[in-house]
Formats: structure tokens, C-alpha cells, sequence
């Protein structure tokens, strides 16, 4: 189980690859931090970094034994690896906010941001009026339950307002003006190169002069699709299309016709926005193909690279040349008015993974942008002066996410037109002066693996935000390590909920791969099996029950029964029925949380309910051959037990057989887990099969698993 730090010595630093002069260095360095604060595991960890003895140049193993052997043998909850500087607080959004209301809404009780957040975020309703919104209506207030018909209320009531006016506007609220710079970014292979740089202005005259082009096209309320990369021409055609009145069809760029087509026909598309191809690495994959394949009616094509596109149009598709040039007789082709409507008109209609049947369609609203924002305001702490990057695509939710908490906070959009797997876009962090850098597990296991970061300087970033599947420790421990260990902020919402229910906050400490608090004005509770709640202070695992007043989410879809899919079959808690999310949540001692996985990736070994995640986490660090795993599990066809499969897919290079990982496997999850569970066979595979969204397809493993112990059970 490895050393506790009282007995590291230096032939265990220099094994950990450092020399021995730095060795002596190190030791000489932790004799001090114990002796100042003694063997408190959280107080020497904290005064580890605070020193900054460990280094974003020191290589990954030595950065294992220090934090492995500080929290040796811990037991109270998930080690902490980051912690808030009080001084620092009072600077966050949120602290600001709090040290001006709370003395008044808490009294003497108020103590400081960090000391007060829980109480704070119990007592919080979300404030729209903090952003820098521009009603042509104000609202009537903020929430009205005047109709019943409405679980979660009206928020809002009565607003006129247009959101992407907000985003291309200035405002003296977030100090954006016309000549700061709204989106920065580079082309792939262009490494060397300067960063591109785009203003205010210049952003407001390209959208409005797209607004233009699209009203002499189309009609007002008209869906129109986007299908292509995250590019500076992608965000601009999503704030046109919105600023005009029309609604945006977001379909990620990674689909096949087939998913195109059916995205096209749920939202009765009437056109789509794309490239001729996309280029990655040097090669060009085909999309117009796709889009065409898929799309009757117009498409306008976007050149990947030069100003012409290098694919034959058909006779009802546009160059994107050719369609701004339709605007080019105007007097003021880069002046447009606004389109304002009430706060629930859909502006955008998204999609869910759709990994079975047709995909929800979800309808976003102008509510939704200012919840999304509202969210990256107060847990990402967003502002004027922060470079936002986040490799992700307008077809995920993380896209609009990212474009509307930059564009309405006054921070600036960085984008990188190429492959976040490789060095280039290491490259374009540094040299963009990234602030706030968004990751999934899946990304940043890759970065960790490959070696593609290395000799990057990545300290001007602040912090780090992380989503879309569970985080494993150890590359959360890597990638912070890059920064001096600046905080990774954990996020888990979903599309329909327009943003996060849990995150972190830089109001607490932070632990690896788990979430500190609810978002702001967010409840919910955990329901054990019978539906009932746990005490909102008792270490637990269950389904998430979300409170129905919740900002942003949806109150319908366009293909699906709103009622059935989020709230038939919840209970009722505090006469209010609870909205359905689907995630198993497990809180620790301490009241950090850890999501164990959806509600169907449970599963019951020896009469045990436990989930694929806790299993997988396990597995993933029982072997350093392991890249990653996937656990399911299946009863045999005559009845019995489930028995516990282990999908594997080995980093490159090493050699290692079923069986050797089965055995540890089994050693480390009886260790750690249950000396009951039981690995019953490993396969490993060069892949794991994902969604387009890099969400893991257990289900598709699971039947895999299901075939097998059938032919088992034949034979």
C-alpha cells in the first residue's frame, strides 16, 4: 500500500526520478514543512504546495509519492489537494457578492466567504441581475408560481430581451468595451505563428452583418442547423442566428448522416450551416458529403481553410463567400436591430447522446444562456481579463455553455481550429494566455499518457474545469501538477438542465475527482432505495432527486413527454415532486461528493448494489499497464448472482495477459472495496466504444458480456 511520508527517504526520491543534489533538496525542504505543521495530513499536503516544492518539470512518479505518502492511509473522506486563501476569496465573484450582502442577510453569523459559503448557498436565489443582461423588458420579478401547470415556476415573468444582443454589446458592469478582445485563436499547424485576435466590434459587425444575410433568406422563428467545427465562424453564425429571431439546430460535427439526418427532421430544420471538411492533423475528412447525404435543402459551406470551398456544390447550396456577399448592397451591412422576444422563446434546440432510438430533443431558451453563465460567474469565478478554452463543439452543451459564459462575463474566447490531442494545442494554451481551461478525463488521460505537454508553460493558468465523464485521481493529480496545483473545478449537469446541479467552488477546498457543493440556488437530496431521503449530513450512495425550482431547466421537449421522462415515478419531498436526473451520487464523510454513475450502470454482486465507476476506479490503478477500464456485470441465463466482467484497454506498448490482470484486478477491488466481489474474466480491447459526446457505451459492453456467459452456459 506504499510508504507513509515519515518514511520516505532519498533513495526513494531519486527512484522517483529526480537527482540526488535536488534529492537532498526535497528532504532538507519536507523536514521543514513537518516540522512547521507536523504530520496533519491536510496541513503538510497544503504546506507542500504552498512551498512549491513539487513542480510542474518534476517527473509524474515523484509527484505520486509525495501526495500518495501524505495521505497514507486517510480516512476522512477524499484528500484534499487545494485550498481557498481568505484573501484571495474576497476577490472571487462570488466573494465580492457575499461580503457585500451577507453581513446584512446573515448578521453576526456572517464570518468570511470561505467560512460562510454552505450557509450561503443554502440561503442563495439566483440573481440575473449580477450579469450584465440588457432587458428591453424588465421582468416582473424573479420567480412566480402563479401557474401551476409549471413545477419549476416562471422565471423571469414577463422579460423582453434578445440574449445574444448581451453578448455582443458593451457593458460597463463587466468592463467590456469595444476594443477588448472577445476571441483569440489559432489554426492548427500554425504553431508558430501569432495568435489571432478578434475585438468586440469586430465580433458585433461579423454577427450582425450574418443577421442580415439570414433575414433575407429566411423566415422569422425558422430552425436553422450548424453542423461543423467550434470555429470563430461557427460562434458567429450561432449569435446570428439567435440575434435574428431564428432558432439554432446544434448537431455535433462527428456524426454520421444517418444522426444528421434525424437531428434535421426532429427540429424541421429549413437549413444548415457547415464545412467542406475538416482538418485534422494535416488530412481532410469529408463533412459536406455527410451533411448533403443527410440534408434536402440548403446548406451553406464554410471553407475549412482558404477563402474558397474546395468541394462542388449542389444548385440550392451557398459559399459562404456567396452569402455574405447577398448583403453586400446593404447601406449598413453591418448594422442589425435586434430581435427581441420573451424570455421562453427557444433560441436552441440541442440534442441528448441519443445512444437509443431518437435523441430528446431539448429546447434552450433566453433562460438558459443566463443560467449556464450564471453558473461559470459563481463556481468558475469567470471574469473580465480571463482567457476561456474548452475543446468542444456547439452540438454539446458545452458549447454554447462556453460561448455565452465568455461573451457574458467579458472574458475572451479562446479557440484552437484543430486536434486537442497533440502538442499544438498545448502550444496555443501557452501562447493565448489561458486562464481557465476545460478538460474531460478521457482528453487529459491522453495528454498524461502521450508526453504531448511536455515543456509547455501552462502557469498562467488559474484553474482548470472538468466534465463530461468521471475523473480518475490520478490524472487529475497530473494535470493540476502542470500549474503548481491550481484547482480542478468538477462539473456534472446535464443539456436539459442548461448547466451544472453539482460543482466545485474556489470558496472551498478541493478534493481529485469530486464535487464540494450543489451549484448556487440548486436542492436536491439522495434517495435511498425505497425513495426516501437521506439526512442532508449523513455519508450515503443513492439516486439524486432534484428540488423543481431549478433555474434553466427545460419544461418541455420537442419529441418526448416532458412529465414522464423527468418527474412520473419521483417522490415527493417537502410537497414538492422531484425532477428526475438519472445520476447515483454518493456522498463521503465530510459531505464531498462522487458520482458513481448513471441509475442503470449499477449492479448487485453477492446481494452488493454498487456501480461501474467505484469498480473502474479501482481498476484503474491496479496495474501501470492500465490506461482504462469498464466494469459491467450480467447474471447467467438460468438465474444466479451477477458475475463481473472487466473490459481493458492497455497503454501502448505494454504487454500483459487477461488472466495477470484478472488476478490483480480481484486483489485490488477485494482490497479496496469488498473481499466479496469477484472478477469473473477480462477482455482487452484496443478502444472503448464511446458516444460522439465521449460518453462510455456500458450498455453496448454489457450485451458483449451477456453473449458470452450464454456461450458459457451452453458449452
Amino acid at each position: 500500500m506504499g510508504k507513509s511520508i515519515s518514511e520516505v527517504g532519498m533513495e526513494d526520491l531519486v527512484r522517483a526520478g529526480v537527482g540526488e543534489e535536488e534529492a537532498k533538496w526535497l528532504m532538507a525542504e519536507l523536514k521543514a514543512a513537518i516540522a512547521k505543521v507536523g504530520f496533519s495530513q491536510k496541513e503538510l499536503w497544503r504546506e507542500v504546495t504552498a512551498r512549491k516544492l513539487l513542480k510542474p518539470s518534476h517527473p509524474h512518479p515523484l509527484h505520486q509519492l509525495l501526495y500518495y505518502s501524505v495521505y497514507h492511509n486517510y480516512h476522512n473522506g477524499p484528500p484534499l489537494y487545494w485550498f481557498p486563501s481568505l484573501n484571495e476569496s474576497r476577490y472571487t465573484n462570488l466573494g465580492r457578492i457575499m461580503e457585500i450582502h451577507c453581513p446584512k442577510l446573515f448578521r453576526a453569523s456572517y464570518e468570511d466567504p470561505i467560512s460562510s459559503f454552505k450557509e450561503f448557498q443554502r440561503f442563495s436565489v439566483q440573481h440575473p441581475e449580477e450579469l450584465p443582461i440588457h432587458f428591453l423588458e424588465a421582468p416582473k420579478c424573479i420567480l412566480d408560481f402563479s401557474d401551476k401547470s409549471k413545477r419549476g415556476g416562471n422565471w423571469l415573468p414577463g422579460s423582453v430581451l434578445n440574449i445574444a444582443e448581451s453578448c455582443v454589446r458593451s457593458s460597463n458592469y463587466s468592463n467590456k468595451q469595444d476594443d477588448c478582445v472577445a476571441i483569440v485563436w489559432r489554426e492548427e499547424g500554425n504553431d508558430d505563428k501569432e495568435v489571432n485576435c478578434m475585438t468586440l466590434k469586430q465580433l458585433r459587425e461579423q454577427v450582425m452583418m450574418v443577421a442580415n444575410a439570414l433575414d433575407n433568406m429566411f423566415s422569422k422563428g425558422d430552425a436553422i442547423a450548424i453542423d461543423m467545427p467550434m470555429t470563430v465562424a461557427a460562434v458567429v453564425i450561432y449569435l446570428a442566428i439567435v440575434l435574428a429571431g431564428f432558432v439554432v439546430v446544434s448537431i455535433a460535427d462527428s456524426f454520421a448522416a444517418q444522426e444528421i439526418a434525424v437531428r434535421l427532421r426532429v427540429s424541421n430544420a429549413k437549413a444548415i450551416f457547415t464545412q467542406d471538411s475538416i482538418v485534422r492533423g494535416g488530412r481532410r475528412f469529408p463533412l459536406y458529403s455527410r451533411v448533403i447525404e443527410a440534408a434536402p435543402f440548403k446548406a451553406i459551406v464554410i471553407p475549412a481553410t482558404g477563402e474558397d470551398v474546395q468541394v462542388q456544390l449542389r444548385n440550392q447550396d451557398l459559399s459562404w463567400k456567396d452569402f455574405l456577399a447577398s448583403v453586400s448592397h446593404l447601406p449598413r451591412p453591418n448594422y442589425y436591430f435586434p430581435v427581441y422576444q420573451s424570455i421562453e422563446s427557444v433560441t436552441n434546440i440541442l440534442f441528448s447522446s441519443g445512444t437509443t432510438g431518437d435523441p430528446k430533443a431539448i429546447s434552450w431558451t433566453h433562460l438558459s444562456p443566463i443560467r449556464c453563465t450564471a453558473d461559470s460567474w459563481a463556481h468558475l469565478d469567470i471574469q473580465s481579463g480571463d482567457v476561456f478554452c474548452y475543446p468542444t463543439n456547439l452540438g454539446w452543451v458545452m458549447g454554447p455553455v462556453l460561448l455565452y459564459s465568455c461573451f457574458l462575463t467579458g472574458a475572451t474566447l479562446a479557440l484552437y481550429h484543430g486536434s486537442p490531442l497533440d502538442h499544438g494545442f498545448g502550444k496555443f494554451v501557452q501562447d493565448a494566455g489561458v486562464t481557465v481551461l476545460g478538460t474531460v478525463p478521457s482528453l487529459v488521460k491522453t495528454w498524461k499518457s502521450t508526453g504531448c505537454m511536455k515543456g509547455l508553460d501552462w502557469t498562467r493558468i488559474r484553474m482548470f474545469a472538468s466534465t463530461g465523464e468521471a475523473s480518475n485521481v490520478d490524472d487529475d493529480l497530473w494535470l493540476s501538477s502542470r500549474v503548481y496545483y491550481k484547482p480542478i473545478i468538477e462539473c456534472c449537469g446535464g443539456t436539459e438542465l442548461s448547466s451544472s446541479y453539482i460543482m466545485g467552488s474556489l470558496l472551498q477546498p478541493q478534493a481529485f475527482g469530486a464535487f464540494s457543493s450543489a451549484t448556487m440556488s440548486t436542492g436536491f437530496v439522495i434517495l435511498d432505495e425505497d425513495g426516501r431521503p437521506y439526512p442532508d449530513d449523513q455519508a450515503c450512495v443513492g439516486e439524486i432527486g432534484l428540488f423543481p425550482t431549478y433555474m434553466g431547466a427545460t419544461d418541455r421537449l420537442l419529441n418526448a413527454d416532458h412529465e414522464k421522462v423527468y418527474f412520473e415515478g419521483m417522490p415527493t419531498y417537502k410537497d414538492m415532486q422531484l425532477r428526475r436526473h438519472g445520476d447515483i451520487l454518493k456522498r463521503t464523510i465530510g459531505g464531498y461528493l462522487v458520482v458513481n454513475g448513471r441509475a442503470d450502470d449499477t449492479m448487485n454482486l453477492g446481494g452488493i448494489k454498487t456501480s461501474s465507476i467505484e469498480i473502474e476506479r479501482v481498476c484503474d490503478g491496479a496495474d501501470e499497464s492500465v490506461l482504462e477500464t469498464a466494469a459491467v456485470s450480467a447474471a447467467p441465463p438460468n438465474g444466479g448472482p451477477e458475475q463481473l466482467a472487466i473490459f481493458v484497454v492497455v497503454k501502448e506498448g505494454m504487454n500483459i495477459s487477461p488472466d495477470t490482470l484478472k488476478k490483480r484486478f480481484s486483489r485490488a477491488i477485494q482490497s479496496n472495496l469488498n473481499p466479496l466481489f469477484k472478477v469473473r474474466w477480462v477482455k482487452i480491447v484496443g478502444m472503448l466504444p464511446r458516444t460522439a459526446s465521449n460518453k462510455l457505451l456500458r450498455r453496448v459492453l454489457r450485451e458483449q458480456w451477456k453473449q458470452h456467459v450464454q456461450i458459457q452456459s451452453k458449452l
